[in-house]
């Protein structure tokens, strides 16, 4: 059974939007969760580190 943290997480995963830059590069967004962006040289490592982001306010 997934803990209510990893519930959230994966639901707010489910949400993500995803952008190719011009430079080549990714960027990840979880709009429901303001400040929390990631970037990363390929999808998948953008992916990981979206799901890994710590919110810096």
């Amino acid at each position: 059974m997934k803990s209510s943290i990893s519930q959230y997480i994966d639901e707010a995963m489910s949400q993500a939007v995803y952008d190719r830059l011009e430079d080549g590069t990714f960027v990840g967004r979880i709009l429901s969760c303001k400040g929390v962006i990631a970037f990363a040289s390929t999808l998948r490592q953008c992916e990981n580190e979206l799901y890994h982001v710590r919110i810096i306010a």
